[in-house]
């Protein structure tokens, strides 16, 4: 069986398992949309930021709200500020409701795993982490985006407090060299941003504040980041790319020399670099 069946055939036996194709998901009088919803609004959510949470079309997700608004189980509300913001909002009934979700999804989950040896259910549930964080990995985003950006400045602020904990001398931003001019690049996880990268026009380019978030480490987002920080280089027309670390980010080096950089002797004065590295660039075809 080739790769594309294989996914297919996968695809068919999770949606038979798992009851998705039963118009009363867990026999809770609602299809699987409709409780994947509700279980989503545990607190007040912004309906957008509900619809990129779960990447759905926005006149499907109306119509799962309006479905669970008639069972009174939630309340979607105009912003007062701006009414074209909507919110969700959980009633009693709702909370009640999504309790009796979780339990029948336990049951679910239990169901899987019973009719299997400890053996078979460790394997089982090792193969479910490889899957979701694999396929968890193909949903990431990339964008470039203006570096003042509300998700920019996020990626950004979170970078810089991370680094001023693991750097031996701390961090302060306007110390180290500027990304002043250049491409900026976000990845985003169900709509929220994960990490971030820059491309600094000098030549040769250079690449600066390469970060992805502790939660999303693991799913290759920052080789995305670095390949596609290289790719925008190849179209400026630049024949090789360059970068610096800081000693106390192995993670990084192994990240950089596994991509074909090589250590090189110091090209700036950049403060809290301890490591450099170039590498040439495959012109475009």
């Amino acid at each position: 069986m080739d790769e594309v069946q294989q996914v297919r055939s996968f695809n068919r036996t999770v949606t038979e398992r798992v009851g998705a194709l039963m118009d009363s998901y867990l026999d809770l009088g609602r299809p699987l949309g409709a409780n994947r919803v509700l279980w989503e609004v545990d607190a007040p959510t912004d309906v957008r930021e509900l619809r990129a949470r779960l990447n759905l079309d926005s006149g499907y997700l109306s119509r799962l709200l309006r479905t669970l608004e008639t069972e009174g189980l939630v309340r979607v509300e105009a912003d007062g500020a701006d009414r074209r913001r909507r919110s969700v909002h959980p009633t009693a009934a709702g909370r009640a409701e999504r309790v009796r979700l979780g339990e029948r999804s336990d049951d679910l989950a239990r169901s899987f795993l019973e009719p299997l040896n400890e053996r078979g259910r460790r394997q089982l549930v090792e193969a479910m982490v490889t899957v979701e964080r694999l396929l968890t990995a193909g949903i990431v985003e990339l964008a470039a985006e203006d570096p003042t950006s509300e998700a920019a400045r996020v990626c950004l602020t979170r970078y810089f407090t991370e680094i001023d904990e693991r750097f031996e001398t701390g961090f302060r931003e306007n110390v180290a060299l500027p990304f002043d001019s250049g491409v900026f690049i976000v990845a985003r996880l169900r709509g929220e941003p994960i990490g971030c990268g820059a491309l600094k026009t000098a030549t040769p380019p250079e690449i600066k504040r390469m970060w992805v978030a502790p939660e999303a480490r693991g799913l290759g987002v920052g080789r995305r980041i670095l390949a596609e920080l290289e790719r925008h280089a190849v179209e400026q027309g630049a024949s090789a790319i360059r970068l610096e670390t800081n000693r106390v980010l192995g993670e990084a080096q192994q990240l950089y020399r596994s991509s074909g950089y090589v250590e090189v002797e110091p090209f700036n004065d950049e403060p809290y670099a301890h490591y450099w590295f170039t590498k040439p660039l495959a012109p475009s075809e």
